[in-house]
């Protein structure tokens, strides 16, 4: 590393919230990867459903009886990353009687007059009934949805959604951005006007109704909103790297390589563009904060992510009639989540302009 970035760097370091918010994004980054393994919930999509459990409050703790089935599921190492099926029957318990030969539980339920009674042969049990492997007593940290599902599984793979998106759609931004912009600034003529129109274009409409246009048009579906949330945000990117071609496309270096007998390639690619690496840096937090907020209007709209998928916006959705009850934490959680992370992607892109740009002191 050069003494330049390392002085950038540690600028970076110095502001405080620029230092927040690159922790903050590094700690959501870790637990969306390893949202899986870190869950209490690792069946696929987090869709353990127990509905006598619904919309119960953080810190909430009840036992289950561990059921086994009859068919085992076969696991893989895929299994880390995307969850597995369960190998038993989890239901919810009151209190349980071991007998000669059986087992006596009464299931949970809020109201205990209500609660059925039910017995288990101990012969299902194919290993043995033991209290330590059967009987397990679980903690919702994040309370329970409306569904009886852990939340705190729901909020760990709902990030894992929402900086995937973020990671595509800026990817594809920049790609496009980058193309264009360096296509009309370097060429001119009718192929900046022919590109200018259609920046003009996209920049008329409101972004979240493109996006939606896009949605619609590319069908619901994950890649399809990554895909979609990409495609309107390129014009920030080509606006810059316009602008930025056409001051650099005159400077002593770009004509020196033009006489030297170099491709337009080359030198936009390997002369002019390493160049703008500190503004691209910049848009490109921007967008990622941008491309969070669009993820999340647009499955809390119900356009964005399916269910039963555990998309944060798709969860406030779900859950915005709670904010009148007991049980509001079901929409603030998610939605404290989204402003968290957006909020620590701007802090992450004004400590960067502020390290990059040369003219502030």
């Amino acid at each position: 590393m050069s003494q330049q970035n390392k002085d950038r760097w540690k600028k970076f370091k110095k502001n405080k919230l620029a230092s927040f918010g690159f922790g903050f994004i590094l700690l959501t980054a870790v637990l969306s990867l390893f949202a899986v393994p870190l869950s209490p919930d690792s069946t696929p999509q987090a869709n353990a459903i127990h509905l006598p459990l619904a919309a119960h409050p953080p810190g909430f703790q009840v036992k289950f009886l561990r059921v086994p089935m009859v068919e085992q599921t076969i696991h893989s190492w895929k299994d880390f990353f995307l969850g597995s099926s369960s190998d038993y029957q989890e239901i919810p318990l009151l209190t349980y009687q071991l007998l000669n030969d059986s087992i006596e539980i009464t299931e949970f339920y809020d109201d205990p007059t209500l609660a059925e009674t039910r017995r288990f042969d101990l012969g299902i049990f194919p290993q043995g009934f033991s209290n330590e492997e059967h009987i397990i007593e679980r903690t919702f940290y994040l309370g329970t949805d409306r569904f009886g599902r852990d939340m705190l599984s729901r909020m760990l793979l709902g990030a894992r959604i929402s900086i995937s998106v973020g990671l595509i759609a800026v990817f594809i931004s920049m790609f496009v951005g980058i193309v264009l912009g360096s296509l009309s600034g370097y060429y001119g003529g009718g192929i900046d006007r022919g590109i200018q129109w259609l920046m003009n274009i996209i920049w008329s409409l409101p972004t979240l109704l493109l996006v939606i246009a896009f949605a619609l048009a590319l069908g619901k579906g994950l890649w399809q909103i990554f895909v979609a949330i990409g495609l309107s945000m390129w014009v920030d990117v080509a606006r810059l790297v316009r602008g930025q071609v056409l001051g650099l496309k005159e400077k002593e270096f770009v004509e020196a390589a033009r006489v030297l007998g170099l491709s337009d390639l080359r030198i936009l690619f390997r002369h002019i563009l390493p160049n703008l690496v500190g503004p691209l840096t910049v848009v490109a937090a921007a967008n990622f904060a941008s491309a969070i907020l669009l993820e999340a209007g647009l499955s809390f709209l119900g356009l964005g992510v399916q269910a039963p998928a555990p998309s944060w916006g798709q969860m406030i959705k779900e859950h915005y009639g709670y904010i009148v009850l007991d049980s509001a934490y079901l929409a603030i959680i998610p939605g404290l989540a989204i402003m968290l992370l957006v909020m620590s992607f701007n802090f992450v892109g004004n400590g960067l302009r502020d390290a990059l740009d040369v003219k502030l002191k």
